[in-house]
């Protein structure tokens, strides 16, 4: 088992594993998620990978491959009129490709993206998570999450 950043050759299973979450999504909200789309081209995917406020970081199992990934972004509000100038490591997307769940690979990769972000000096980590989804919200409670903010929603 080997976590590391992403490389251009893991586009293709980048792509197979945004799948599976994208019909996690599609299948609680088909009103707001797509089926069978993809969240990023495979252009979009590459430019990701070359930008450093950007990491992507794999989980790669020597017989499976990668199983899994965390997508994270940097956020800081420098001189901003109401927040403070903290620096945020925020984790845009996390997958555990469906047949390698429950072996603790999520909880592995969760792990490594916090040391990075302390080691990057961020004061926080953060992540958005979908109401209908029970598993993950279950799953970053778990690991000690604490809601931050709550998104709500009418449909008209």
């Amino acid at each position: 088992m080997a976590i590391r950043r992403a490389v251009i050759s893991d586009i293709d299973r980048l792509s197979d594993l945004l799948c599976q979450v994208l019909d996690v999504h599609h299948n609680a909200r088909p009103d707001i998620f797509r089926a069978g789309a993809k969240k990023y081209t495979e252009s979009e995917l590459t430019e990701i990978l070359r930008d450093d406020q950007r990491p992507i970081f794999v989980y790669e199992d020597e017989e499976r491959g990668v199983c899994g990934y965390a997508f994270c972004i940097f956020v800081q509000h420098i001189d901003n009129n109401i927040m403070t100038d903290i620096k945020t490591l925020y984790i845009d997307d996390l997958c555990v490709d469906s047949e390698c769940r429950g072996m603790g690979i999520g909880k592995a990769l969760y792990n490594y993206v916090v040391d990075f972000a302390k080691g990057e000096g961020c004061y926080n980590l953060t992540l958005n998570v979908w109401a209908d989804n029970a598993s993950a919200l279950g799953f970053y409670e778990s690991l000690g999450l604490h809601k931050q903010k709550i998104g709500m929603e009418k449909i008209l």
